[in-house]
């Protein structure tokens, strides 16, 4: 697979799961990533993602990080993808970073 990323991959991830909680507003819901499937954000900001294989694992693994427990991911107002390690839940669960209310 070439020309792909692991933090592409990491960032498309990232920016699925930006898209459930803005539709839903009111409650958290888990992603649901698929074994054998690379998630991409390309230069475009355009989401893509692709079946693969495991002939050419070693090679997608290297350089490759894992992604921090506690990070989040979300789309600034500039359309950019952003992530921010730290806490996002108040101490009573709520999201700290939900509407104003």
């Amino acid at each position: 697979m070439t020309g792909f990323s692991t933090k592409s991959f990491a960032i498309a991830v990232a920016l699925g799961a930006v898209a459930a909680p803005a539709l839903a507003q009111t409650a958290a819901t888990p992603w649901e990533l698929k074994p054998d499937t690379g998630y991409a954000y390309d230069k475009e900001g355009k989401t893509y993602s692709y079946k693969m294989g495991t002939s050419n694992a070693g090679e997608l693994l290297k350089g490759a990080k894992k992604v921090p427990k506690g990070t989040l991911f979300f789309i600034g107002h500039n359309g950019q993808l952003y992530m921010r390690t730290g806490p996002y839940l108040e101490s009573d669960g709520k999201f700290k970073f939900g509407p104003d209310q």
